[in-house]
């Protein structure tokens, strides 16, 4: 269409050819596959002019407001990916969008002051099909193969307890002697799974205490209950404090990763960004 009405304004191929920066056969094919696909002649071709078929004029008029409209929207998608605004919904785990996104999500929030912002902060599985939410951020790997998923990051984890816990229950030397050891775990998290030097152990821990919730294993290793497995980040300011420090430093569990779940690749401008923005920030972290 767009290239029927540049022809039309040219009252040439050559100039409009010329204009479009296209081969002139390539463009008069072109229109000659849209007269074919209409049924119907726009154009009488002769050596010195163009002129509008009935048909062709009736066309042009429809396909000028369309092709203008459609300008139109471009420019419109390509000021709103520029400026980004409207509503974001999103769907994050609790833990880690306190810890990890609330700083990030602030700094977003001042790039780009035409988004506003809804938050479902939430372990469960989210429904993206039948749930208002643009996006969903979990950790782990995702559960359902049939949305898109943008991996963020991935995150350390290692073990850690209280100093005062060691000081009562004695500190683990070897992977071993974790079966001997209140462990904090996550439910449904099975076997620990350790690394060090490329040697890999897995260890059947035990416990009064299984989870949900990163946070309230942090919270209740730093009470003394128990080793935890944590994401290095969220154990950072507890270490600082003295609260948590590390057992068995040289080893390491499997890093656990971040997504961002959509039902879609064709994602709106504040959405595009946001994901790309967590992404570019959590990977410098």
């Amino acid at each position: 269409m767009a290239l029927f009405v540049e022809v039309v304004k040219a009252h040439s191929f050559r100039k409009a050819a010329e204009a479009m920066a296209m081969p002139n056969s390539t463009l008069s094919r072109r229109i000659s596959g849209l007269e074919k696909a209409i049924g119907l002649r726009l154009l009488n071709r002769t050596t010195r002019k163009i002129e509008l078929t009935e048909a062709g004029q009736l066309y042009f008029d429809r396909c000028k407001r369309i092709v203008d409209e459609a300008r139109l929207a471009h420019e419109q998608l390509g000021e709103m990916l520029a400026h980004p605004s409207g509503l974001l919904r999103a769907s994050l785990p609790v833990d880690f969008a306190n810890i990890y996104l609330a700083p990030l999500i602030a700094e977003f929030a001042r790039r780009y002051p035409g988004i506003s912002f809804e938050f479902d902060l939430t372990p469960r599985q989210v429904d993206l099909v039948s749930e208002p939410v643009d996006v969903v951020i979990r950790m782990g790997e995702p559960a359902d193969s049939n949305l898109i998923a943008r991996k963020l990051a991935s995150l350390s984890r290692r073990l850690y307890a209280s100093p005062r816990y060691l000081e009562l229950n004695g500190e683990p030397s070897d992977p071993s002697e974790l079966v001997n050891h209140e462990c904090l775990r996550l439910r449904k998290a099975g076997k620990w799974q350790l690394s060090h030097s490329g040697e890999v152990v897995e260890i059947e821990v035990g416990g009064r205490f299984q989870l949900n919730s990163v946070g309230m294993l942090r919270r209740l290793a730093t009470l003394d209950l128990g080793i935890a497995l944590l994401p290095e980040g969220i154990a950072a300011d507890d270490l600082r404090t003295g609260l948590l420090q590390p057992v068995l430093p040289q080893w390491h569990a499997n890093p656990i990763p971040v997504y961002a779940l959509t039902e879609t690749r064709l994602l709106p401008a504040k959405t595009q960004r946001f994901i790309e923005f967590l992404r570019e920030q959590l990977e410098q972290a």
